[in-house]
């Protein structure tokens, strides 16, 4: 997509949605790395949930595309808050994306790999049936269902385990920090997951943007693990030992909120991200290990 930078015109911007969140934060420090003019919008300035809010910041920003970061992350918490999280998660992509199919404006939003119920041998891919087990993935499918449904030209990226050097609010620091200090650590070593390194992701999403994608895309590390391979993994990485995982069975944490015993994802268009193994490397580089 060719953006108008003639010097006589205001660049026009990439609107982000969820400013203060991982992802937004990280849309938002990419785009500044990669020269992409953009105006990253919190919840006080844009409340994506309210079509009187999204019109306005649409008609102050004038942005060439939206992306929303923003949504209910809490899953646990949804168990027993499920209206909030179905509007932070479902009728605020929709009204993000039938807004922005009237002004003909293309749009990115992230969906889960729990719109899954993990009851099949093997990766899902873009085309797989989904079955969410719990609330918040009953959200992020109403959400996808209700996007494409007001904006057939909108982009769904469904995304994994988010790890990063760039937010302290993940599995891996969170593994780190306990490795570090010699502390146990439990993680569960019979759920699977593709695990999704943050500026991968943003970083290909803004490609599938820039190139006029639509529909539903997955990205993830191409490969997968379990919650105690990662932690052993990230700890190998940094040069530590990872005698300090404690595996566990899933069952075992008590979690309000269902959780498939699979749910990795895989691709059937061909984009393909780097191997945990690599993205840890980088992400473990980042955190100064």
């Amino acid at each position: 997509m060719q953006l108008d930078r003639s010097p006589d015109q205001k660049i026009t911007p990439l609107l982000i949605a969820g400013a203060n969140g991982t992802l937004g934060r990280a849309i938002t420090r990419i785009c500044h790395i990669r020269g992409l003019a953009a105006v990253a919008l919190g919840r006080a300035e844009l409340d994506i949930a309210d079509p009187d809010s999204v019109a306005r910041a649409l008609d102050r920003h004038q942005p060439w595309a939206v992306v929303n970061a923003a949504g209910y992350v809490r899953v646990d918490e949804a168990e027993t808050d499920e209206a909030r999280c179905f509007r932070e998660n479902a009728t605020g992509p929709a009204v993000l994306a039938a807004a922005c199919a009237r002004r003909q404006l293309p749009f990115l939003t992230f969906s889960s790999d729990l719109v899954f119920d993990g009851e099949q041998e093997g990766p899902y891919t873009e085309s797989a049936r989904p079955n969410p087990l719990n609330v918040y993935g009953r959200s992020k499918l109403a959400a996808e269902q209700a996007v494409l449904a007001a904006h057939p030209g909108a982009l769904v990226v469904r995304t994994s385990a988010f790890f990063s050097g760039w937010d302290a609010y993940n599995f891996v620091h969170f593994a780190l920090h306990a490795a570090r200090r010699g502390q146990p650590f439990e993680a569960a070593d019979d759920v699977r997951v593709a695990p999704t390194f943050v500026p991968d992701l943003v970083n290909t999403s803004l490609d599938l943007l820039l190139d006029d994608a639509h529909g539903i895309w997955h990205l993830a590390c191409q490969d997968s693990c379990t919650w105690a391979e990662l932690a052993s993994a990230a700890a190998r990485k940094a040069g530590l030992s990872d005698a300090f995982v404690v595996p566990r069975r899933m069952a075992e944490f008590g979690l309000p909120a269902p959780r498939p015993r699979q749910s990795v994802l895989g691709s059937e268009k061909g984009m393909v991200q780097p191997s945990i193994d690599d993205a840890l490397g980088r992400c473990v580089w980042e955190l100064g290990h």
